[in-house]
């Protein structure tokens, strides 16, 4: 077995195990919460929002900060480091006495959550770009296969041996795979004094903010979570009004299933496609033909025409990531590739924080089924934006980053 390809699969394997964890916990977070104190409900929804989202917003500060330590020093150790801190803070979960000591708990497992983006920008950095697109589609698969099945590891666990050992056992799974990345990982040595001096973060920032197609690429990945994540958490009361069934729970994993195995069936594909006839015109296709599944949603009558339009918006929005990255991996130099990947991560997280903040507000003003026309403009105007970005000039990020040195 080649070394690419050992470490392609290695690092499939480890982000498939680090995805889970960090979703895991939501079918018993507001229980775990339950066992701590004699609380109202409200206390207890109010923490678990606050716990669940405080992962996003340390993520979200910390993710460009992992990926220029990535490219001084390597891919390797930081994603070793990485999956020991997320080891450490989801052993020590299992030991908190109050909501407070696990809502720091999570905030610190958000600083160290930067393995995902390291590892694609590791991956990224070692593929030829004209797979890129397959390659980092394929590499999908363990990210959204670890958050379709992190919960129901999580709460089968915690059916099984109870909250505490729930934690315990994660840990070590995330250990091991940290083990397996030490042996089993071979990374090219990187010349370092290169990577130094050559960029400051000023100079980056100033030109990831110049440079139209990186920029527009970033925001469009935010108004793609902030649509994928204004839902989620109303999804569940969606699903009540559409069924008589006292199994909501069951039948709201099933419609939040749909979307994830969509996705894990087809992004392989779009993004060979994408590497074929070109990722603007995959990507600006894609977020339109999402359109066309997502406003319906809103108008569905029973529950299996969700859970249908759910699995059709999977497929086609299953892509869309893969493809952004591949889009970031084509223009980024790579001297300073895990930094800008870092930067891509971080406005994932603030449409993961913004996502449900935004859908809270829209179905408190008007309804459930407002959200998904809301989500449908938020698509709509991120095809809008790929198809437009075009139809401008090229530029090349090293003339960018050269012309503010």
């Amino acid at each position: 077995m080649s070394t690419m390809k050992r470490n392609f699969i290695i690092i499939l394997i480890s982000n498939f195990i680090v995805s889970s964890s960090l979703t895991m916990i939501m079918p018993f977070l507001s229980l775990y919460i339950e066992t701590m104190g004699n609380f109202s409900e409200s206390y207890v929804q109010k923490w678990a929002g606050l716990i669940f989202g405080a992962t996003f917003i340390s993520a979200f500060l910390m993710s460009p900060i992992w990926g220029r330590i990535s490219d001084k020093y390597g891919y390797k150790p930081i994603m070793i480091i990485n999956c020991f801190g997320i080891a450490l803070s989801i052993f020590l979960m299992g030991h908190v006495q109050d909501v407070y000591q696990f809502f720091f708990l999570r905030l610190f497992m958000g600083i160290v959550t930067g393995f995902i983006p390291t590892s694609m920008a590791f991956i990224s950095k070692h593929t030829p770009k004209n797979v890129a697109g397959k390659t980092l589609g394929t590499l999908q698969i363990g990210s959204v296969g670890g958050t379709l099945f992190g919960p129901i590891i999580g709460g089968s666990l915690a059916d099984a041996v109870g909250f505490s050992y729930t934690f315990i056992l994660t840990s070590i799974t995330i250990s091991l795979a940290a083990f397996i990345i030490i042996i089993g990982i071979h990374e090219p040595k990187i010349d370092t004094k290169k990577k130094s001096s050559v960029f400051s973060r000023k100079n980056i920032i100033w030109a990831i903010f110049h440079h139209r197609l990186i920029l527009n690429t970033m925001l469009v990945t935010a108004l793609i979570q902030i649509g994928n994540f204004s839902i989620q958490p109303l999804l569940s009361l969606y699903v009540s009004d559409l069924t008589t069934s006292e199994q909501v729970a069951f039948l709201s994993g099933l419609t939040f299933s749909a979307a994830g195995v969509g996705s894990l069936i087809f992004s392989r594909f779009f993004g060979r496609l994408a590497d074929q006839i070109g990722y603007e015109k995959v990507l600006a296709t894609l977020l339109f033909i999402t359109v066309l599944f997502i406003i319906p949603q809103a108008l569905v009558t029973s529950l299996w025409q969700l859970i249908l339009l759910r699995f059709f918006f999977g497929i086609f929005s299953g892509g869309l990531i893969p493809i952004t990255t591949a889009l970031i991996r084509r223009e980024a130099p790579l001297e300073v590739q895990g930094e800008i990947m870092g930067y891509n991560q971080s406005f994932r997280f603030l449409g993961n924080i913004i996502g449900p903040v935004f859908g809270g507000i829209i179905s408190g003003i008007a309804t459930i089924s407002t959200v998904f026309y809301t989500t449908g403009i938020l698509f709509f105007i991120a095809s809008i934006i790929v198809f437009l970005i075009q139809r401008v000039p090229r530029q090349y990020f090293e003339d960018v980053l050269k012309s503010h040195q």
